[in-house]
């Protein structure tokens, strides 16, 4: 009898058993191999082309002072993804059906991202609040994609610090 092939969104024994427990339940995985992943290179060219959206269509953008713009670019997006896409898609992906993939993303990946864009309709306007969807599911998508959080992290970073800095060098 064969033995089953090796799901891709496990991480290999050897891998597992070197991290201690919290550091693999929030998805600290060391190592930069997702640097050179192309897919996460055009994930990094979809935020570009969306402020350049914004800017094409004068979208307004909030310009907040200095401890909150550090705030929304470094301690948010850490925090959010260690407890959403490190903690929560992670005990998610323990499940059999949390691994289940659909398109290319997991039911985990799916359930966590429906529930931070749910979560920002708390304090954003509708539209701004559903637009946080494909993002979520990007981070998510190279958090099982690389079984770490740190692409995660980069990205949300890398997506809020356009957000909010371009503005303020565009218009000066």
């Amino acid at each position: 009898m064969r033995p089953l092939p090796m799901n891709p969104l496990d991480p290999s024994p050897a891998e597992a058993a070197a991290r201690p427990g919290w550091m693999r339940d929030l998805g600290l995985r060391a190592g930069w191999d997702w640097c050179a992943d192309p897919r996460f290179g055009l994930a990094l060219l979809a935020g570009c082309a969306f402020w350049l959206a914004l800017f094409w269509r004068d979208m307004p953008v909030p310009v907040p002072g200095l401890a909150a713009l550090a705030s929304l670019i470094l301690l948010q997006p850490v925090l959010e993804e260690l407890l959403f896409r490190g903690l929560l898609q992670g005990w998610l992906r323990m499940r059999a059906w949390g691994r289940r993939q659909f398109g290319g993303f997991t039911l985990a990946n799916g359930v966590v991202a429906l529930l931070f864009t749910a979560l920002h309709f708390i304090s954003h306007p509708p539209l701004w609040a559903a637009s946080v969807l494909l993002p979520s599911l990007l981070y998510g998508y190279f958090r099982d994609r690389h079984d770490s959080v740190l692409p995660a992290i980069a990205l949300h970073v890398f997506y809020n610090a356009g957000y909010f800095l371009l503005p303020l060098v565009w218009k000066g």
